[in-house]
């Protein structure tokens, strides 16, 4: 009997083992049934978009901003005709499996609403094409000031019309400052007259010292457009002495991970290495310096040989985004590509303009220039023109005669110009910093580009506008 039982138990559950197998493979048959529908369908509608990423914050401060957009499918190659950015704007474009790049070679406008739409985009097995649309828009441009006073001296976040700056960072005595995507490093001065180079957060946190080479003095602070890269020119206080270091080029890393390792020094070989003036390359990790034998050289930190590229008085600039130089030689300025260390012809500007005294490349082969008209030795006017390829001249700002113009700059995206003032120069009196500034200054903000061009958009109480790549030279 307890046989039988155990038989029919047996068979019981073979049926019923049976039973789930068939259900399972019905279950598992409708899924994938679904599955193929699913991505029959997903095929006949084309790419769709699951994920977009972008930073428009990043995209008004420095080049090299992205929009990634993901797709339902790995993607045929996207070609750069298949993409229009609106309101136009430099970019590359790449492609990845299931998403396509963006990548933004100038910084964008601030304050704009920006489409990118890609049409044709297919998926890498052929199929129906589609096209897709993405609009972000990028916030209203900031910068910030150095502001100097008997009660200290401060760092100021300000928007372009200069209401209500905000106090970021407070010393006792600030030389120089540069902000860079995610830090503000200042150069200030002890008792002893040493320097220290504070390094904090864009919002004033997080307060941190970097080593210096020695007790000395930090001069020609400067940034690199992108990264947390800074460099300076160091002198040692035994100056003089045997041994003693003078105008020594050094560059050091901001970022957290790197704040206690010691500055690099850049040397040129063979030859004199004290620096008279110098430039970060855009987009590369080559320097162009100035030594104090007048020669004007190219050189690689990560190693090859330097390239000599003649002699010269001075750096103007070099465009943001571009290896183009404008140098001022004995002879006159001259703009140098530092890719293939040639120069080329800068076209002159109409006389009765007056004499060339300052030029700022801009990226799109513009270049800003200070003009003055001189009756012997009394300046008669002085203005700023916008001047194009070929030489025609858009004048954007002029100084009174009782004023002097200290220092040009354009924001990173070339919309803007700043102009540093000196108001009423016979009633004011420098300070007694190593960098000497009068007493009374202004930062006057115009627009280069669109509607509002040649229109004041705002006066800054403060000098060193952050969008400046190297201190103002009295």
């Amino acid at each position: 009997m307890s046989t039988e039982r155990a038989t029919r138990r047996e068979r019981t559950r073979r049926r019923r083992a049976r039973a789930f197998l068939a259900g399972f493979a019905i279950v598992v048959a409708a899924l994938a049934v679904i599955g193929l529908a699913g991505a029959a369908v997903t095929v006949a509608q084309g790419p769709r978009v699951t994920n977009v990423s972008v930073d428009p914050d990043a995209a008004v401060s420095a080049a090299g901003s992205r929009l990634i957009i993901t797709t339902t499918q790995s993607l045929a190659k996207v070609t750069p005709t298949q993409v229009t950015v609106s309101p136009a704007a430099p970019f590359t474009v790449d492609t990845s499996g299931r998403s396509v790049g963006i990548r933004f070679t100038q910084p964008l406008w601030d304050d704009t609403s920006y489409t990118v739409t890609i049409d044709g985009v297919s998926g890498i097995g052929g199929g129906p094409t589609a096209s897709v649309s993405q609009s972000f828009t990028t916030p209203a441009l900031q910068a910030f000031v150095l502001q100097r006073g008997d009660g200290g001296d401060r760092i100021l976040r300000t928007g372009l019309a200069g209401q209500d700056p905000e106090p970021v960072y407070t010393n006792a005595h600030i030389e120089d400052f540069r902000a860079t995507a995610g830090h503000l490093v200042m150069s200030t001065l002890d008792d002893d007259k040493k320097s220290h180079l504070v390094v904090t957060d864009l919002d004033g946190g997080n307060v941190r010292e970097l080593a210096l080479p020695g007790d000395g003095t930090v001069t020609d602070l400067q940034s690199a457009d992108r990264g947390d890269l800074i460099g300076y020119t160091y002198t040692d206080a035994t100056v003089g002495t045997p041994g003693a270091r003078e105008a020594r080029l050094f560059t050091a890393s901001l970022a957290s991970a790197q704040s206690d390792a010691q500055p690099t020094m850049i040397q040129r070989s063979g030859g004199e290495s004290r620096v008279d003036d110098w430039r970060f390359v855009p987009g590369t990790d080559s320097i162009l310096m100035l030594t104090y034998d007048g020669a004007l050289t190219l050189i690689s930190p990560s190693g090859g040989d330097p390239v000599t590229l003649g002699n010269a008085v001075s750096i103007d600039g070099i465009a943001r985004g571009t290896t183009t130089a404008i140098v001022e030689r004995v002879e006159g300025p001259a703009a140098i590509d530092l890719a293939t260390a040639k120069q080329v012809d800068l076209p002159p500007t109409d006389k009765a303009l007056g004499q060339t005294n300052k030029m700022v490349p801009m990226s799109n082969g513009d270049t800003l220039r200070v003009l003055a008209v001189v009756d012997g030795f009394t300046v008669r006017s002085t203005t700023v023109n916008v001047v194009d390829t070929a030489g025609k001249a858009t004048p954007v700002f002029s100084v009174d005669p009782k004023n002097i113009l200290i220092q040009s700059c354009v924001s990173p995206s070339g919309r803007y110009a700043a102009f540093l003032v000196a108001p009423d120069a016979v009633s004011n009196p420098y300070d007694g910093y190593k960098l000497p500034m009068p007493t009374h200054l202004r930062t006057h903000v115009v627009a280069l580009s669109g509607p509002e061009a040649g229109t004041e958009v705002g006066a800054l109480a403060g000098f060193d506008i952050s969008w400046c790549q190297t201190p103002p030279r009295t």
